[in-house]
């Protein structure tokens, strides 16, 4: 015969097994990504997914400046669904616009921060320039997942707090030989990972100067 007592000592047994189901761990994952000469290179986006990865709301905005005629930063990753500000900390005014087909926007001759942000709200790849002065160029890339990040100036990219399952790791670069090409193997995130080293084939007549 099973007592309350029987009950109130599975209660907690039960409970353990269930949450211990579902528990899930996070790790960094470090990515060196470097040209087809082994150097170093800055401002890759990297990232990861998965079929849990896509329709994750974005956490915050995001400010891109335009400031001594230069956009600031010049290469950008944001996830969908983030609103971009464009403040102009310059004393002239510009105009900023682009044509790409993951979003086409525009915002007229103005000074200092435009009424309202713009939504970027399509996964892909967006050129920004300015009519006004022809020198200044930018790249946004837009992801659908919440594990991204951009390398630093000694080619690393360090994506925090991951779930360890697997995913397909993706790495894009605006100077890339093969124009928009995504270059991307399957991976199986833990804690025991080792940085993932990654090679790129790089035009470097397109890239920003200061690279």
């Amino acid at each position: 015969m099973t007592t309350l007592a029987d009950y109130r000592a599975l209660v907690p047994l039960t409970l353990l097994v269930l949450f211990g189901m579902h528990q899930v761990y996070a790790a960094e994952l470090l990515v060196e990504v470097q040209d087809s000469k082994g150097a170093k290179l800055k401002d890759a986006v990297v990232f990861v997914e998965n079929t849990k990865t896509a329709g994750i709301a974005p956490t915050a905005g995001y400010e891109l400046e335009q400031k001594s005629k230069q956009f600031n930063p010049q290469v950008s990753v944001v996830q969908v669904g983030t609103s971009i500000n464009f403040p102009n900390r310059d004393k002239v005014r510009h105009h900023v616009y682009s044509f790409s087909p993951a979003k086409k926007f525009e915002l007229k001759l103005y000074s200092g921060v435009p009424a309202n942000p713009v939504l970027f709200d399509k996964a892909g790849t967006v050129v920004l320039g300015c009519n006004i002065h022809d020198t200044m160029l930018a790249y946004v890339y837009i992801v659908d997942t919440p594990y991204f990040a951009k390398t630093d100036s000694n080619g690393v990219a360090k994506l925090a707090n991951v779930p360890e399952e697997n995913y397909i790791l993706k790495v894009w670069h605006y100077a890339l030989q093969q124009e928009n090409k995504v270059v991307e193997q399957s991976i199986s995130v833990k804690s025991s990972n080792k940085a993932i080293p990654v090679k790129l084939e790089i035009n470097y007549a397109n890239l920003i100067q200061g690279e």
